[in-house]
C-alpha cells in the first residue's frame, strides 16, 4: 500500500539483477570426507518467527476497545440494555458524547428500518456506520504539487512528533523524494539533537542553529530547499500545550515567516497526536486548527493502551484529515489511515 499519491514521479533506473556464479563443490580430502554421517541428537534449526502483518499489529494496538465492544454482541438481545452497554463502551473508548449519541441514534434507526433481529447483524450495522463516519478523514498524502513541498509539523511534547518526522522522511526517500529537515524546535533541549540523529541515520541534511530563532531556522530551510531543487522540506516546531497562548502565537509567526520564504507555504500543516490522550486529543485538534488551519493529522502510539474512539470524536466535531496512524517505533509501524481497516481492527 502506497503512503503517498504523486503528481510527478522521477524516472527510476531499472534494477540489473545480480548474477551469482555458484561456488565449485569442495574436493573430498582425507580431512573432509565426501560423505559424513549426520551427528546424533542435533536440535532442529528454528525458523524465524513470521513477521506480523499491519492488520495484526493494528488489531493488537486497538485490542482494549475491541474486546470491550465485541463482547457486547455475544449472545445479546436487541434491547435497551444492549444500547446502554454500547453507549458506555463507546464513551469509554474516547468517542465522546457527540459521536456516541450520533452512532446510537443511527444504529437504532438502522435496526428499525432493516428489521435486524440478531446481535451479529447489529454489530455489522455498527461497523458500517463507523466506516461511513470515518471515511471523510481518509485522504492520501499528496506530493509533487510544489517544488519543494513545505511541511510544518506541530504537536505537544511527548506526542512522538520528532520520531514521526524521521519515519515520514525515510518513507519519502524510499519513494524517490529528496528531503531536507529543519530543527525549528529550539524550545526543547534534546529536540535538535534527536532530529540530527534521524538526519544522520537517513543521510538527510538538517538545518539548525545552536540558539536560533525558530522562524529564522524555518525561513533558512525553505530558502535552502528552493535553491537546491529539493522535493520536500519538513519543519519541526516546538512542542507546546494549546493553553500556552504566547507559544501558540509564536507558531503563527513561524507559519507567516515560512510564507514569506515561499509563496503559498507551508503546503501542509500537520499535527501529531498521541492516541492515548483521549478527549484531550480533540481539544488539541481544535486549538491548533484554530491557530494554524491544519491540513492533516498523524495519530501515534495506537499500541495497546490507546482506545481509538477519539477518531470518531474528531470526525464529528473537527473532521481534519488523518493522513497516517502509528502503532510502534519501527519505520513500518507508520501507515496511511484507511477507515475500513481501522474499523475492522476496532470491531473485529
Amino acid at each position: 500500500m502506497s503512503m503517498f499519491s504523486f503528481f510527478k514521479k522521477k524516472p527510476v533506473a531499472p534494477e540489473v539483477p545480480e548474477v551469482k556464479t555458484p561456488a565449485p563443490a569442495p574436493t573430498p580430502t582425507a580431512a573432509t570426507p565426501a560423505f559424513a554421517a549426520p551427528l546424533p541428537d542435533l536440535l532442529p534449526i528454528e525458523e524465524p518467527a513470521p513477521k506480523l502483518s499491519w492488520m495484526s499489529r493494528l488489531k493488537a494496538g486497538l485490542s482494549k476497545t475491541s474486546n470491550n465492544l465485541s463482547i457486547l454482541f455475544v449472545g445479546a438481545k436487541i434491547d435497551d440494555e444492549l444500547y446502554e452497554e454500547l453507549e458506555a463502551a463507546l464513551l469509554m473508548s474516547d468517542a465522546g458524547v457527540d459521536a456516541t449519541q450520533y452512532l446510537l441514534d443511527a444504529l437504532k434507526q438502522k435496526v428499525k428500518d432493516d428489521k435486524l433481529l440478531d446481535a451479529a447483524a447489529v454489530k455489522a450495522a455498527l461497523k458500517q456506520l463507523l466506516i461511513e463516519l470515518l471515511t471523510p478523514l481518509q485522504r492520501p498524502f499528496e506530493l509533487g504539487r510544489h517544488q519543494p513541498t513545505v511541511m510544518m509539523i506541530s504537536g505537544v511534547n511527548g506526542a512522538g512528533k520528532t520520531t514521526t518526522i524521521g519515519k515520514l522522511a525515510k518513507h519519502m526517500q524510499t519513494h524517490g523524494q529528496s528531503v531536507l529537515l529543519a530543527a525549528g524546535d529550539t524550545f526543547r533541549a534534546a529536540a535538535r539533537e534527536q532530529l540530527m540523529v534521524w538526519g544522520q541515520r537517513n543521510n538527510i541534511t538538517v538545518i539548525s542553529q545552536a540558539s536560533g530563532d525558530p522562524a529564522a531556522v524555518s525561513f533558512d530551510a525553505v530558502q535552502s530547499g528552493k535553491a537546491k531543487g529539493l522535493d520536500v522540506v519538513m519543519i519541526d516546531t516546538a512542542g507546546r500545550l494549546p493553553t500556552q497562548l504566547h507559544l501558540m502565537e509564536e507558531l503563527k509567526k513561524v507559519q507567516r515567516v515560512i510564507g514569506k520564504g515561499m509563496e503559498g507555504a507551508p503546503h501542509e500543516t500537520l499535527l501529531v497526536i498521541d492516541g492515548n490522550t483521549g478527549q484531550n486529543a480533540l481539544a488539541q485538534v481544535k486549538a491548533f486548527d484554530d491557530a494554524l488551519k491544519l491540513t492533516g493529522l498523524v495519530i501515534t502510539k495506537l499500541d495497546g493502551t490507546a482506545k481509538g474512539g477519539v477518531l470518531a470524536a474528531i470526525a464529528r466535531v473537527r473532521p481534519v484529515p488523518v493522513y497516517f496512524i502509528g502503532i510502534g517505533e519501527k519505520i513500518e509501524d507508520l501507515q496511511p489511515f484507511v477507515a475500513a481497516e481501522f474499523v475492522e481492527a476496532l470491531l473485529g
